[in-house]
C-alpha cells in the first residue's frame, strides 16, 4: 500500500477500518474497491455480460422460478384434490406428486425461454453490434415465434407479440425501477 495521502476525488476505494468502534489504534488500514473487480482488463471494458452468462443467468432464473412457482401451484392442486377418506400419508403423496410434476413441467418450459432468449438476445447483439433495448424487444418477439413455432403459423404469430410485449414490458419496468426505486 503506498503511504502518500491521496485525496477523495483521486482514490476509487474507500478505506475499511474494522476497529472504528472498539477505539483500537490501527495503523494499518485495507483499500476496498468501490466499483466491481475484474480478473481481466478486457472483461472490464465490457458494457454487459457475455453470451455465456447471459446463457446461464436467464436459463436458471427460468427454470428455478418455474420450478417454485410450478411447485406451489401444484401442491395446491394435491391439496385441493384431497378425498374425506384419504389417510395423511396419501394426502401427503398426493401433494408431494402433484407439487413435483407441475413444478418440473414449469421449470422446464421455462428454462427452455430463457435458453431461446439468451440465446436470440446474443445473436441479435451480435449482428446489430450494439445493446440496446430493440435487442431484447427482438429477442422476446423471436421466442415466443420459435417456441410455439411447432404449433402453426398462426401460434407462432401470437406467441412471438405476447414475447415481444412481454420483453417490452421487462424493459420498461427495469427502466423505471432504475429511475424511481432508491438503492
Amino acid at each position: 500500500m503506498e503511504d502518500s495521502p491521496q485525496s477523495a476525488g483521486d482514490r476509487k476505494t474507500r478505506f475499511y477500518h474494522p476497529y472504528q468502534d472498539l477505539h483500537v489504534p490501527i495503523t494499518k488500514l485495507y483499500e476496498l474497491p468501490t466499483a466491481p473487480e475484474h480478473l481481466f482488463f478486457e472483461e472490464a471494458a465490457r458494457p454487459h455480460r457475455s453470451w455465456g452468462e447471459n446463457l446461464q443467468y436467464y436459463t436458471g432464473i427460468g427454470y428455478l422460478s418455474g420450478a417454485i412457482f410450478g411447485g406451489a401451484r401444484g401442491s395446491l392442486q394435491g391439496i385441493r384434490a384431497a378425498e374425506p377418506g384419504d389417510t395423511m400419508k396419501l394426502r401427503l403423496n398426493r401433494v408431494l406428486n402433484s407439487g413435483g410434476q407441475v413444478g418440473r413441467r414449469a421449470g422446464n418450459s421455462l428454462g427452455i425461454l430463457g435458453l431461446i432468449f439468451a440465446g436470440l438476445e446474443s445473436g441479435v447483439i451480435h449482428l446489430r453490434g450494439s445493446d440496446d433495448v430493440l435487442n431484447s424487444i427482438v429477442a422476446g418477439l423471436g421466442t415466443g415465434a420459435i417456441y410455439k413455432a411447432a404449433s402453426g403459423p398462426r401460434s407462432a404469430a401470437i406467441a412471438g407479440a405476447i414475447g415481444g410485449i412481454a420483453a417490452a414490458a421487462a424493459v420498461a419496468g427495469k427502466q423505471a425501477a432504475k429511475r424511481y426505486v432508491p438503492i
